[in-house]
């Protein structure tokens, strides 16, 4: 078998290469698939047939790798050459050796390709620990170079770990747990609590557009638009003031898990992050969450605001959600609300909706819209 037979050999992984050490000298071991000798001609073989397999001498067996290795050591210059001519800055070569068969390691690769490059320009110089340019060299079933990386978001395939609904506002935090809930490989589905005429069009409009910003990590959303007004009216008439931002947060979990259920969802995702605000302390959490029977999510609860604004930042949702059109949740706040309620004086106050809840319930959700959301 000649040098390019014995490239090809090895780039379609048709040979078994392995290392004999013998009492004189090392031997290369390169058979096919059936332990047969596929070397052949041109040269003058020391062979001997033991144990199964052919064995050649280490010098012949490596005339046909280095016909591969030149190649590869070749495409790695020319690319430096077109990506970066000229270069005068220090690099270092990186080697993945995926396929392992491939007989020269990772180590070796590197020194001679980076060697090889030197060759080439001369300005140059490797610097190991901080270089400006790193050369990754990837050996697979074909040998991949490149010098930029792209971090990319990460994360597991969409749907792969089942469906959530998402309680969407037009703030900062609620885009950011979609978006790292989605992140996980969670599709998701969101509700979004609309008070006409106290919020305008334009505030539902700031959640349309943070949900399209968010279905371009999370693919296309269900956005169910509940129309509160009524309900948050009616809870503000019966109950005490300081109770009002809870007791409005228990039924918006209702709503939303009726949603869920209805959308096949696994559990509910919000917002929320402990001590935030006086409905996110511990004690508040606490009650709003004994209304739900499905589980409740929270992929911001323990990130500090700013580490929130960060990721906004990242995924392009920030400034959607600084414009100043104003939610429900934002309209109907108590000026001394309760941080650290009861669940017992909660369902007692409740008890003052009896009369009217449920009506109102079955109306906001027999009359949501609907709105189909895809990536801009």
């Amino acid at each position: 078998m000649g040098a390019a037979e014995a490239k090809q050999a090895i780039l379609d992984n048709r040979t078994a290469l392995g290392i004999e050490f013998g009492s004189t000298r090392i031997k290369a071991v390169l058979v096919d698939g059936n332990n047969a000798p596929i070397a052949s001609g041109g040269h003058e073989w020391e062979n001997r047939y033991e144990n199964g397999v052919w064995t050649y001498s280490l010098e012949d067996i490596w005339s046909g790798l280095q016909d591969c290795y030149q190649q590869m050591a070749k495409d790695v210059v020319s690319y430096m050459k077109n990506c970066h001519p000229n270069y005068d800055g220090s690099f270092k070569v990186y080697t993945r050796r995926a396929k392992k068969s491939y007989p020269i390691t990772s180590m070796e690769v590197s020194a001679e390709l980076g060697g090889r490059i030197l060759d080439e320009f001369p300005d140059a110089s490797v610097d190991v620990h901080e270089p400006d340019l790193t050369l990754s060299v990837e050996i697979r079933d074909k040998i991949y170079v490149y010098s930029q990386t792209i971090k990319g978001a990460g994360g597991m395939p969409i749907g792969t770990n089942g469906k959530a609904m998402l309680l969407l506002s037009g703030g900062i935090d609620s885009p950011v747990a979609g978006y790292m809930i989605a992140k996980r490989g969670v599709k998701i589905d969101a509700v979004y609590f609309h008070a006409p005429p106290y919020t305008s069009e334009r505030a539902k409009q700031k959640v349309v557009d943070l949900a399209k910003q968010v279905a371009k990590y999370s693919g296309p959303i269900r956005l169910h638009v509940v129309n509160f007004t009524d309900i948050q009216l009616y809870i503000y008439d019966q109950c005490p003031h300081d109770e009002l931002t809870i007791i409005m947060r228990r039924y918006m979990m209702k709503i939303a898990e009726h949603f869920a259920n209805q959308d096949n969802c696994l559990s509910l995702v919000t917002g929320e992050s402990i001590g935030q605000v006086a409905s996110q302390t511990m004690h508040s959490l606490y009650v709003t969450n004994e209304v739900c029977q499905m589980p409740v999510f929270r992929p911001c609860i323990g990130l500090d605001k700013n580490e929130i604004v960060k990721v906004a930042e990242k995924i392009g949702t920030y400034e959607t959600s600084i414009l100043p059109y104003e939610d429900c949740c934002t309209i109907f706040v108590a000026k001394h609300p309760v941080t650290k309620p009861r669940l017992d004086v909660i369902k007692r106050s409740e008890r003052n909706l009896d009369d009217c809840i449920d009506e109102l319930m079955k109306t906001a959700i027999e009359t949501t819209e609907e709105i189909k959301i895809n990536a801009n």
